[in-house]
């Protein structure tokens, strides 16, 4: 199998049907065989029965399922798990993003990239907020390219490998690029939902973005040297405490002024800076045990990408 459209799918029973029958249209028109993963989120609509209803009609369908509502990264992975595809491709069932625009995406991945992302042109609602996190977004993870939440399509390696979680696949294309995966994008129209309401989003899942967004800068920068970060903030605590020592000495015997709770706050200091470095230390040891964890699986992942069928 070429690629593999992976469809993640919550309360869209409205959308099915036309997503499918205009996915059906581009992919008569491939060459190389191409399959349809529609994972249904846990949908509480008819989602799954619909979607299973036109397995008949179109063979290049595949209908997937999580009984509860596991968020959009799981049902990429659940969709992944099910696939054969040497490429995939990640496609919203809103139709606010086209299927006719995955053959372009592919062309440009055959240029020899892992993974192309669509920059989406067009109008709409949380352009003003999508904009400070993709700004945020290549400031903190030099991505490459504009738009890291479009459709897009990948080596289908980059989702074996990548370590997703929860709500993580916002941030598959910077995690790409932190593994040494080569990265563009093209234009692709966005158009305003017509069926249908957001179910993948909402004003709280701002916040989560952000957060996220620290969380994993912290994951692929900072927790591979934790001591930098660890032993930074220790230093500091302990120059601190000493300086403030000084000063306290500095008052009690040239000034003749005692006051305790300066002494309490140097103490403070100085054993918050050694508890760093003591901490700063273990997490050195953790990375360095993780690094070599991730050395395995990669190793194992190429023996078995690698072996014949």
């Amino acid at each position: 199998m070429k690629l593999s459209i992976i469809t993640p799918a919550f309360n869209e029973v409205e959308n099915i049907p036309d997503l499918v029958e205009k996915s059906a249209e581009v992919i008569s028109q491939q060459e190389e065989d191409w399959e349809m993963i529609i994972v249904d989120d846990g949908s509480t609509d008819g989602t799954y029965e619909v979607a299973r209803s036109l397995m008949p009609k179109y063979p290049f369908l595949k209908v997937a399922r999580n009984r509860t509502n596991m968020g959009k990264t799981q049902a990429i992975l659940t969709g992944l798990a099910c696939s054969t595809g040497r490429y995939v491709a990640v496609l919203d069932a809103d139709l606010q993003y086209s299927p006719e625009d995955i053959p372009k995406l592919m062309e440009k991945l055959l240029e020899g990239y892992d993974l192309v992302t669509g920059w989406k042109v067009g109008k709409y609602s949380k352009r003003f907020v999508s904009s400070i996190y993709n700004w945020l977004s290549r400031r903190l993870f030099r991505v490459p390219v504009h738009d890291q939440n479009s459709v897009k399509v990948m080596n289908r390696e980059i989702l074996e490998e990548l370590h997703l979680r929860k709500d993580w696949h916002r941030y598959i294309v910077a995690l790409a690029v932190d593994k040494g995966y080569s990265v563009t994008e093209v234009k692709v129209q966005l158009y305003p939902r017509e069926k249908g309401s957001q179910k993948y989003g909402g004003k709280g899942r701002v916040l989560i973005g952000l957060l996220d967004l620290v969380a994993v800068k912290f994951q692929i920068s900072l927790i591979r040297k934790p001591l930098l970060l660890f032993g930074t903030v220790g230093l500091m605590s302990f120059l601190a405490g000493a300086i403030i020592g000084i000063y306290a000495l500095y008052l009690r015997f040239i000034r003749g002024i005692g006051f305790r709770p300066l002494l309490y706050l140097v103490t403070l200091l100085i054993l918050a800076g050694l508890s760093l470095f003591t901490v700063g230390f273990l997490a050195e040891t953790l990375a360095s045990l993780a690094a070599r964890m991730e050395r395995l699986e990669k190793k194992l992942g190429d023996r078995k990408r690698q072996s014949p069928e």
